[in-house]
Order: structure tokens, then sequence, then C-alpha cells
């Protein structure tokens, strides 16, 4: 069941951050970023590969609370408490 949680967790991020990441950059290039005043020493594809993987840490997190917040379900007989996923 564990498994199952991790990839309810990290396909949905994934797939919003793949299109967070196509949206960002279309807007912005990233010669054009600045990290505390200087230009990043990396190629444009190290900056989509940072890019993405930070937008997708940032997804999993999202989805990771969402799946710990679940309510839980009451058993019929109300003695125990089903957390749901987790």
């Amino acid at each position: 069941m564990k498994y199952r949680l991790l990839i309810w967790i990290l396909w949905p991020s994934f797939l919003v951050a793949g299109i967070a990441e196509g949206l960002l950059f279309t807007v912005v290039h990233p010669q054009d970023l600045l990290f505390f005043g200087h230009h990043p020493e990396l190629s444009d594809e190290g900056v989509y590969t940072i890019g993405f993987f930070v937008i997708w840490l940032f997804c999993a997190v999202s989805s990771a609370l969402t799946a710990y917040i679940l309510p839980g379900i009451v058993s019929p007989d109300h003695q125990e408490i089903d957390r749901g996923l987790i």
C-alpha cells in the first residue's frame, strides 16, 4: 500500500510539474534569470532540468500534504478510525 501511495503522490505532481515548467519557460528564458545578482553558469538545459526538479518537489510536497490531511473513515462499529491512505 505504501508504494501505491507514493505513486499517487509522485505521478500527478510529475504531470503538473511538466506543464508548469513548460508554461514558466515559455515566458522566461533561462539567460534572463539572475540568482543573487549573477547569471547562473549553467546551460539552458541545466536550468530547465533544475527548474523541473524544483517544481516537481513543490508539487510533490503539495500532493503529500493533501494525502496526509484526508479524513479517515469511521468503522461501522465506531471503535477504530481508518486513516485512509496513510
